[in-house]
Formats: C-alpha cells, sequence, structure tokens
C-alpha cells in the first residue's frame, strides 16, 4: 500500500478508536477524521461530496431526513402516545412480553420499511410505554435497533445493503423473500428468546404501574385527528412507494424529503419548531463517517483487502459462502454495511462468475447479504439503525454508550450468524 493509504488506515483506526472508547464524542471523532483524511490527501472534495461509491451517501442522508421530518409532525398528533398505551395493555404491563411485542412489531414493520424508518417510528413510543411503567428505555431501544437489522435482511427493501445487492446481482424483490424470509423467522424467534437472558436485570414488574396503565385510554392520546388523518395518509403513501421500489424506479431517498416536506406543508406547523426535532447531530456523523470509509475505498485499501479474500477461496464455493458470511459479519461491525456492501458487490460478482464445479453460485449473494446485514448488530456504529437509536437516546436525555449497545450487539451477531450456516448448508449445499 502507498503511504497515503497507510495514514488513511492510521487515521480511521484513531477515529474509530475514539467512538469506540467515547474520549470524544462520536460526532466530533468522524468530523475530524474526515478533515484529516481530506488533509492527508486520500480523499478529496469531488471524491467526498460527489462521488457515488467514496463519498457522502447522500441517499441515505436524505432518506433519514425525510423520515425525521415525518416523525417530527407524527409525534404532535399523540399517535406514538397512543401506540405506547396500546401495546402496555396487550402485554398486560409485564416488560418481557412488552418486549416481545415491540420486537415483533419492529421486526415485521422493518421487512416492509427500511429499518432506519422503523426505528424512528418506534422508539418514541418506546420512551412513552418505559416512563409509564417505569423500567429503563435502553435495553428496550437496543433490542428494537437489532430486531430491525433481523427483520429487514428478509426482503429487497428492508435494509439498504440490499438494495445494492439487487441491483448489482439482478435479485428481485420475489427472490429475497424466497431466499432469507424463512432463515429471518427462526432469527427474529430466537432472539425473542435471547432477549429473556440478556436483558434479564431489566424486566421490574411493578403491579401498581401496570394497573395504572391499563386504566388508561388509548384514545384519549390523541391531540390532533386532522394531523393525525393527514400524516397517516402520507406516511401509507411513501410506505407503498418503498414497497413499489423497483416498479417506480425512485429512490427511497427521494420519496423520503418529498414525502417530510409535503406532510410539513400540509401540516400547517412551524417549520422551524418541527426541523428542531430532526436529530441533525446524526446526520453530521453519517456524513464524516462516509468520507472516512470512502477514503479507504479511494486508497484502495478496502479492495485490497477484499482481493486478498477472493484469490483465498477461489474455486471452493463453501468457503467461499463462509467466508463471505464471516468476513462481511465482521467487518460491518466496523464500518457500516452501506460503503462496505458497496464496495464488496464488485468482488462477489467476479466470484459468482467462477467455476464451481456445478454448483450454484447465487449462495455467494445471500451469504454477503446475511453476513452485512446482521454483522451490523455487532456495534453501534456498525448500522445506521443503531447509530439513529443512540442519538434518538442521547437526544432524550437517556444516552446508551458504545459499549453498552455493543455487549449486547456481539452476542446477538455470533449466535445469529451461528444459525446462518446451517441454513445455508442444508439448502444450497445438502439438498440443493
Amino acid at each position: 500500500m502507498t503511504t497515503t493509504a497507510w495514514l488513511a488506515v492510521g487515521v480511521f483506526a484513531t477515529a474509530y478508536t475514539l467512538i469506540a472508547t467515547e474520549k470524544v464524542h462520536r460526532v466530533a471523532a468522524a468530523l475530524g477524521g474526515a478533515a484529516l483524511m481530506l488533509i492527508i490527501g486520500a480523499t478529496d472534495a469531488e471524491h467526498a461530496f460527489f462521488a457515488e461509491d467514496t463519498g457522502i451517501d447522500w441517499n441515505v442522508i436524505f432518506l433519514l431526513l425525510g423520515m425525521m421530518l415525518i416523525v417530527a409532525v407524527l409525534r404532535r398528533t399523540g399517535v406514538f402516545e397512543f401506540v405506547a398505551i396500546w401495546a402496555a395493555k396487550r402485554a398486560g404491563g409485564r416488560p418481557y412480553r412488552l418486549m416481545v411485542i415491540l420486537v415483533a412489531v419492529t421486526a415485521i414493520a422493518s421487512a416492509f420499511l427500511d429499518n432506519v424508518t422503523t426505528v424512528l417510528l418506534v422508539a418514541p413510543v418506546t420512551f412513552l410505554v418505559c416512563d409509564r411503567l417505569a423500567v429503563p428505555v435502553a435495553p428496550f431501544l437496543i433490542a428494537e435497533a437489532l430486531a430491525s437489522n433481523i427483520g429487514g435482511t428478509s426482503t429487497l427493501v428492508g435494509d439498504p445493503p440490499n438494495i445494492i445487492i439487487g441491483s448489482r446481482a439482478g435479485l428481485s424483490y420475489n427472490d429475497f423473500i424466497v431466499h432469507l424470509a424463512p432463515i429471518v423467522v427462526l432469527l427474529v424467534i430466537a432472539f425473542m428468546a435471547v432477549c429473556r437472558w440478556l436483558f434479564r436485570d431489566s424486566f421490574r414488574y411493578d403491579p401498581a404501574r401496570a394497573a395504572s396503565v391499563l386504566a388508561l385510554r388509548e384514545r384519549d392520546a390523541i391531540r390532533d385527528v386532522r394531523l393525525l388523518v393527514v400524516s397517516l395518509i402520507v406516511l401509507a403513501l411513501v410506505t407503498a412507494a418503498f414497497v413499489l421500489h423497483t416498479v417506480l424506479h425512485l429512490e427511497p431517498s427521494v420519496v423520503a424529503i418529498v414525502g417530510g416536506l409535503v406532510l410539513l406543508a400540509l401540516s400547517r406547523l412551524d417549520a422551524g419548531e418541527v426541523a428542531r426535532d430532526v436529530e441533525w447531530p446524526t446526520l453530521v456523523f453519517f456524513a464524516g463517517l462516509f468520507v472516512m470509509v470512502g477514503s479507504l475505498v479511494s486508497t484502495g485499501v478496502v479492495d485490497q483487502v477484499a482481493q486478498a479474500a477472493s484469490d483465498a477461496v477461489e474455486g471452493r464455493l463453501w468457503l467461499a459462502s463462509m467466508a463471505l458470511l464471516w468476513g462481511s459479519a465482521a467487518l460491518s461491525a466496523v464500518v457500516d454495511n452501506i460503503p462496505y456492501v458497496a464496495t464488496m458487490t464488485p468482488v462477489v460478482a467476479e466470484l459468482v462468475r467462477a467455476d464451481y464445479g456445478g454448483q450454484d453460485p447465487q449462495v455467494l449473494w445471500w451469504a454477503l447479504a446475511l453476513g452485512a446485514d446482521l454483522g451490523g448488530n455487532a456495534t453501534a456504529i456498525g448500522a445506521s439503525a443503531n447509530v439513529v437509536v443512540l442519538g434518538m437516546a442521547e437526544r432524550a436525555g437517556r444516552p446508551i454508550s458504545f459499549w453498552q449497545f455493543t455487549k449486547y450487539g456481539l452476542v446477538v451477531t455470533a449466535i445469529t450468524v451461528a444459525l446462518c450456516v446451517p441454513y445455508l448448508w442444508l439448502r444450497y449445499f445438502a439438498f440443493a
């Protein structure tokens, strides 16, 4: 590697260490790292701000911004309080049952919406219901972020990396459902069981609090019926456009930002007040992270690592599948899985064209999707949904540290990725 490439690795490693140890705020670390990448020449303004593969992914930024605007307007209708009371009553006020309901809702919704959109919608409900039941909110938010990444693995639009894979490999919406939905259902069930052990100290049942919640009426929580109806119509249209992505040929970012701005205009609310509810630090953090990772791509660091892996497994399909599954899980824990998958898809495309003695190499795409999507759960910055949840928790005055999230994420990632091994073997090798 060149001197610039080694310097880029050093800058990235330093920034990541600062984020992980929380010696410096993650936004400052990401922006500082991005600035250093520009100074040392690992990237430039054209690559950082305008290049699709090596710069800021504006599609992700505007997708987040649009959905944050929709959530900010929805918050003013009282619908989150409505859902919070409904969920708590269905759970009988018992925290573990509540977590199971919220995990199920999050996982199912993430299959049809982008997982970031899902956590933006579910997190406000979580704050409210946990306050009502006097239980810590952090375990519930962490469980929802993990569930969103698991559930989003099952469809083309559920997780941004899947959209990239589908486009590069020519895979349809139905292909993802047929090949990934069966294992995702099993993973969600396993995750619910693991939650009972992982967060066991947080399930304190308070009969008095539960009784007070059960006495509430959901309908009393709605403060603005007109705004609620308008918001739900806009959200339904945005959701339909997400699902029909391959038919409409509209990027999710365009759908989200248009939906957010239209809803803001129709809401008759003060635009400045709504804008203050947007998680601006989270958006800035993503921008810095994209510049740093893009610099590793521009200097050839990521390509060299990927090429070495490709050379090592050539001609051995099972070994290539396992290398992609576990390697993607490990790397997606360190860098956001969106730029990682964007970098890996050309390598996988080359692997798919190799000769494997009559075996179907399409399994490599599913190994990449499972590894990247599930590996994103391993650390607090491994997936977009994780970063968004941490940003919302910090804004609400309930900060979740990098290691508080990661100590749970690592366990869940190890279990879910391990469960994928027999699935891939049985479906694509033993009974192919």
